[in-house]
């Protein structure tokens, strides 16, 4: 498998967390989304990615986009240790929170979306994800265990550890979201979530590494 990801990228980081959590060793290409005009741009990069965003997985002769169908099928194919619980009500949480955050927060704070707002950018990050965290914070008092749903690592938790790395990077304040920031805290001393960590990756610049 060959993972096209972005050190930053809170998609990107989601798949590495699968890809570590079930074992599965990649070369990692990376795609840096500032440097010369973003290289996401470039005429090879979008005739493998039409949407020019990362992650890309290129895995078992195809080539997938979208975290969220990669991580998908990479359950499908490989399906221990499993990302989406048994019980149908609980993986249907986890896919709700998972959603929550991949469609309703961090596509409304990513680059390309800042890169329209203009100098507010930072005030309109810091609302679109307070205004999601309000309501997810709300939703985990129900479904949360140790993580998001229940006691077991699921997709719904490889979405939240990126989606609260964003909100501290905004300077968010997290003091009103206790169930969030208690199972971010947990899921960040697991082994698959250190070594997907931004800090950690090939393409991180010298002065954020760990």
């Amino acid at each position: 498998p060959v993972l096209y990801s972005y050190f930053r990228s809170s998609c990107s980081w989601r798949v590495r967390i699968a890809l570590a959590l079930k074992g599965i060793s990649y070369d990692l290409v990376p795609v840096n989304l500032l440097k010369d005009g973003g290289q996401q741009f470039s005429a090879e990069y979008k005739a493998m990615n039409p949407m020019q965003q990362v992650p890309t997985l290129k895995i078992d002769g195809i080539t997938l986009s979208q975290s969220l169908a990669i991580i998908h099928y990479l359950e499908d194919t490989r399906p221990n240790p499993r990302l989406l619980p048994q019980d149908p009500k609980k993986r249907a949480q986890a896919r709700m929170i998972a959603d929550h955050i991949a469609s309703g927060i961090q596509p409304l704070q990513n680059l390309s979306t800042l890169n329209q707002i203009g100098e507010k950018k930072t005030e309109w990050a810091q609302n679109c994800i307070a205004s999601g965290f309000q309501a997810l914070e709300q939703t985990l008092k129900h479904t949360a265990g140790r993580y998001c749903v229940g006691d077991e690592v699921s997709m719904a938790d490889l979405c939240l550890v990126p989606q609260v790395a964003n909100a501290e990077r905004f300077k968010v304040d997290m003091s009103p979201y206790p169930t969030i920031t208690r199972i971010n805290k947990a899921l960040l001393e697991l082994e698959a979530f250190k070594v997907s960590h931004p800090s950690q990756q090939p393409d991180t610049p010298p002065e954020m590494r760990a």
